[in-house]
């Protein structure tokens, strides 16, 4: 597995640009936890956040937090079950916070944690499939995108790659855009798929 040195310097500057802005973040953004919080209780019963291993850096286990967005009787807590059109197990209101990317705040957690950055390949859980098969088999150089930390958001995102990965050209495009992202990685390569994420978001997830 091809590897690359990002400077000292470079990843200093990153992970603080992820604790300023998670804690801000985090802060801003309490009454509206809170609030979801508290319909996610009243809507089904479970509990309010979901937590899940997945892949972190150098290929470590790492526990990732959402709100809960599905059944409890019906989840899948592995995640290598992908979510289908609708899909029995996700409820009225997992609907709403998947459709606006809400479930993924608690994720600020994470970055402020360390066990994430706020940009870089989205985490997958372990044993993740794309159109069945598994990613290591479908793309040899797959967990060379664990050469850094998850990111809550990523070059595939801001280009619009997202949603479930059922076809095997599309899945091989987003692992494409990660290791592309962590080859040419700077901290302006992170501002500028921050900005692009949120313009991509307001175009209705159709790319930047």
């Amino acid at each position: 597995m091809r590897r690359v040195s990002h400077s000292r310097a470079h990843l200093a500057a990153k992970r603080a640009v992820d604790i300023s802005v998670s804690l801000m973040a985090l802060i801003a953004l309490a009454p509206l936890l809170l609030a979801v919080a508290v319909l996610i209780k009243l809507d089904s019963p479970g509990p309010v956040l979901f937590r899940q291993t997945r892949w972190g850096k150098d290929c470590s286990k790492i526990r990732v937090y959402k709100f809960r967005s599905m059944r409890t009787d019906l989840g899948d807590s592995t995640g290598v079950a992908q979510t289908i059109k609708n899909d029995p197990r996700i409820t009225k209101l997992g609907a709403i916070l998947r459709k606006t990317n809400i479930d993924e705040l608690p994720q600020l957690l994470n970055v402020l944690k360390g066990d994430m950055s706020l940009v870089g390949p989205r985490c997958h859980a372990i044993g993740m499939l794309a159109a069945g098969i598994p990613y290591e088999d479908l793309v040899p150089d797959y967990h060379r995108r664990h050469m850094v930390k998850p990111g809550m958001t990523g070059l595939a995102q801001m280009r619009g790659l997202r949603g479930p990965t059922d076809r095997p050209g599309k899945a091989r495009a987003r692992i494409a855009c990660d290791l592309h992202y962590i080859d040419k990685f700077s901290v302006w390569f992170d501002i500028r798929i921050m900005v692009g994420t949120v313009v991509s978001e307001l175009r209705g997830g159709k790319g930047f």
